[in-house]
């Protein structure tokens, strides 16, 4: 772990969208949480148990969206309510900083004045902004939701004015918070657990990898397709209201795997011939503990993994977004002579030290 240290004499609040599971955006509200052991989360949501016992030991205040019955597997539902629902949100007055971590809400919480506000922003609200077609796919229900998208992102965009500093989670992201925000922002990356995630000792095994979560927006019956096509092994990790429809389209070498625990992700990571990123994400902490133990990363080649991933040396991008430029690119990635450690050391770049001194320098300046 990190030996960064932040001011201990900073009082600092922090904000999250919600505490419904441990996915890439809590693994960074935890390294926060440890850097500020007092400080209070407000949330929108709190599931009691889904969440690491270094966040939950925090004072947690919600909204009242905690009260409803069944809401946490229905929350995304009420996103049309959740800017009002952040009115319930009252950071004290004796604050010096609020962090939010920032998809969707968090970034328009309400702070006092003389307490400064730094977003770490996830990406602006893919819901308001991006890939209507994939979070909408039925044409009648998203031009129903065309004037409630309209007014959410003027909210979105208005609310934005509330932070006082930006910081992004890629150039990629940079880019997205300028055009829809026009706000500059810095650029610290997600951290990735190198000390956990390292290469095996294991040989490698005669399959590919996939893990994401079962959304239209990821891609997974890109690769799905792709790998019925060609017939070679290819396991796939995660859950998601997806799963039903991506089974009927899977051939036999085509092996869900469901959740898994992390050290089952570590072994896939370790043994598996490439690790394959079918989607257009706004960062990917995926590839990234792929490539700590060692694992080339096949990723279609727009966002945030072009950042991360080097090209003819840590992995390959394809293009189009098509099964067959993927075939086309593993048949390619398949003849390269990989070199594992080089792999490791590119990887080592975006570790947890990384980001926790980026954040403590933005809190500096």
């Amino acid at each position: 772990m990190s030996n960064v240290e932040f001011p201990p004499e900073l009082k600092a609040g922090l904000c999250h969208d919600w505490l419904t599971g441990m996915r890439g955006g809590e693994r960074v509200l935890e390294l926060l949480a440890d850097a500020f052991p007092d400080a209070p989360i407000f949330t929108l949501i709190h599931k009691e148990g889904s969440v690491s016992d270094r966040i939950a030991s925090h004072p947690i205040h919600t909204s009242p969206l905690q009260k409803i019955p069944g809401i946490y597997d229905n929350y995304r539902n009420f996103l049309p309510v959740m800017p009002f629902m952040i009115r319930a949100w009252k950071p004290s007055a004796d604050l010096d900083v609020v962090i939010s971590t920032s998809h969707c809400v968090a970034k328009s919480i309400k702070t006092r004045a003389g307490t400064r506000h730094v977003c770490y922003c996830f990406t602006p609200m893919r819901y308001a902004w991006l890939f209507h077609e994939d979070y909408f796919p039925h044409p009648v229900k998203r031009a129903l939701l065309k004037p409630f998208l309209t007014c959410l992102r003027v909210w979105d965009k208005k609310t934005a004015h509330r932070v006082d500093r930006f910081v992004a989670i890629s150039e990629h992201v940079r880019s997205r918070i300028k055009e829809f925000y026009g706000r500059d922002s810095d650029v610290v990356y997600p951290p990735a657990d190198t000390d956990y995630f390292q290469p095996g000792t294991e040989p490698r095994e005669e399959y590919d990898f996939l893990i994401s979560a079962m959304v239209p927006y990821k891609k997974v019956d890109l690769a799905i397709r792709a790998y019925t096509a060609s017939g070679y092994p290819l396991k796939v990790m995660g859950s998601g209201s997806g799963l039903p429809d991506l089974k009927k389209i899977a051939g036999p070498n085509v092996e869900f795997l469901g959740r898994q625990p992390d050290e089952v992700l570590r072994e896939h990571y370790q043994k598996c011939r490439f690790l394959i990123f079918p989607g257009e994400e706004d960062y990917g902490i995926v590839p990234v503990e792929a490539m700590a133990c060692g694992t080339p990363v096949i990723a279609y080649g727009r966002g945030g993994v072009t950042e991360t991933v080097t090209a003819g040396e840590t992995g390959l991008f394809f293009d189009p977004q098509t099964p067959e430029a993927l075939n086309e690119t593993l048949q390619k990635a398949s003849v390269i002579n990989w070199d594992r450690e080089k792999i490791r050391q590119r990887a080592e770049k975006f570790d947890i030290t990384h980001f926790l001194e980026g954040i403590a320098r933005v809190l500096r300046t």
